[in-house]
This record gives structure tokens, C-alpha cells and sequence, in this order.
């Protein structure tokens, strides 16, 4: 993709990659993202990698003073590395905050289409699903997991979105600010699924850009049994929870008729 000649007015930009034994591939998604979009800074949220990614983000860091790495101490899940990553910058006062996967699947190439849909935005996502979007590499049975994923959300939580469980994506600092992120608990990708949640709930701007999704190349994916059972479970919940106060809200709504004979 063609890097725009100006950089859209959205403010300081830094980019959060959580990881977890991506020894192999983190030196080259910080290379292709500083390439890429060489205003944003780099964060890398590591829960103590056993196989020494951290050491390397160190080392990443020490070259290029634009990267920062956050050790945590413990493998806590996505959903907590990146709410470690949002409260870091928040404090650090960043106008945006991007979430991308270490392991290549997200293509730094295409974060400009992201920032410049954030111009008009308050979070925007980078869906698999909508038009001009797609997946390389994948077999049918994770598309069809992906997919029947999303309508289930769709059809549960009442959210026009196409891709509510993808990890990349944009929010505004403002954004965040506004979500009440220390009652958050969610992780993986139910953790996507909460966020986009909260944001349409409270109002905000959420739209969707599509992006090509390529599988890993090195390395083992991080989708687990338990992962999906949690996204199941937690979205089934919350489905219930909001069906049940719809019904709620009808039963106790106020008759819109007025009696003849009063």
C-alpha cells in the first residue's frame, strides 16, 4: 500500500504487540511496522517468554529508541497484556493505540488504512469479513470457526459488525478513556468481542476496513480449546443478559395508547 504524502491529524501513534514465545517473528514484524509507519512507536507487551522474546525486544528497544518493551511477570492472556499496554500509553498521553499480532498474520502495510478511517472514527476494526477483505492460508475449518464466531455475536449481542473478534485494529485514546476498562476481564478473543461492545454501547464511532489475514508462518498459534469455550461461554452470557433486559424493557414500557373514556 501507498504511504499517504501527509500523515492524518489523529495525534501520537504507538503500536501494542503482545507476546508470547514469538522469539522468531518479532524482530520482523518491528522491522516491517517501523518501515511501514515510521511515526509510530512500538510497544511489546511480553508475559515473560520463555524462549528469550523478551531478551530480543530488549535488544530491539536498545537500537531503536521509538520501540519499548513492558515485561510482565506472568502469562496473564491477551486480554490483560493489552489493557497493561493501553493504561501504559494512556499515561503517556498517545492519541492512538493499535492493536497487532506479533506473529505476521497483521500486515503493518495496510495500518495506514486503519489511521486514516480513524480520522473519521472512534475505533476502527480491520475485518476479515467485509468487502475487500480476506484470509490466506487458513483451512476451511478455521473460517468456518471465524465466521459462524461472528454471526453468533451478531445475532446474540445485536452488533452491526462483520468481524467483532479480529485483532487488528485502532482506538482513539479519547475512546478509551471513555470505556471502563479496569471492570474488564475478558481474554482472547472474547476480549475483542467485549471491547467493540462497550465502545458501541457507549455511543462511540466504530467502523470497519477490510484487511488481508495471512496465517503464520513460524511458530504455533495461540487458539486453544479453552480460548473458545471462554469466547462461547462469556459471549452466551452476555447474550442472555442483554436479550433478557430487551424483554424487560417491553414488558415494563409504558402503553404508547390513550383510553377513550378517561
Amino acid at each position: 500500500m501507498t504511504q499517504p504524502k501527509a500523515r492524518p491529524s489523529i495525534g501520537r501513534i504507538v503500536v501494542l504487540i503482545p507476546t508470547y514465545n514469538e522469539r522468531e517473528n518479532i524482530s520482523l514484524i518491528v522491522s516491517r511496522l517501523r518501515a511501514a509507519v515510521p511515526e509510530a512507536d512500538v510497544l511489546v507487551l511480553d508475559d515473560d517468554s520463555p524462549d528469550g522474546t523478551g531478551a530480543v525486544a530488549d535488544r530491539l528497544a536498545a537500537d531503536d529508541s521509538q520501540v519499548r518493551v513492558l515485561h510482565r511477570t506472568s502469562k496473564e492472556g491477551l486480554g490483560m497484556a493489552y489493557l497493561a499496554g493501553f493504561a501504559w500509553a494512556l499515561e503517556r498521553g498517545y492519541d492512538v493505540m493499535v492493536e497487532m499480532d506479533a506473529d505476521g498474520s497483521h500486515q503493518p502495510e495496510q495500518l495506514w488504512s486503519l489511521l486514516l478511517a480513524l480520522g473519521d472514527a472512534d475505533v476502527v476494526l480491520g475485518s476479515r469479513w467485509v468487502h475487500g477483505g480476506s484470509v490466506v492460508n487458513w483451512p476451511l475449518h478455521r473460517k468456518v470457526l471465524s465466521l459462524g464466531g461472528n454471526l453468533y455475536v451478531r445475532v446474540l449481542l445485536g452488533m452491526p459488525i462483520s468481524d467483532a473478534t479480529g485483532g487488528f485494529r485502532a482506538y482513539r485514546g479519547s475512546a478509551l478513556r471513555t470505556l471502563d476498562l479496569d471492570q474488564v476481564a475478558s481474554q482472547g478473543y472474547c476480549f475483542q468481542v467485549d471491547l467493540v461492545w462497550r465502545a458501541i454501547r457507549a455511543g462511540l464511532k466504530v467502523v470497519e476496513v477490510p484487511i488481508t489475514f495471512v496465517e503464520r508462518t513460524i511458530g504455533d498459534s495461540k487458539m486453544s480449546h479453552d480460548i473458545v469455550n471462554e469466547s462461547l461461554r462469556s459471549i452466551t452470557v452476555w447474550g442472555a443478559r442483554y436479550r433478557l433486559g430487551q424483554v424487560r424493557s417491553i414488558v415494563h414500557r409504558e402503553p404508547r395508547w390513550h383510553r377513550l373514556d378517561a
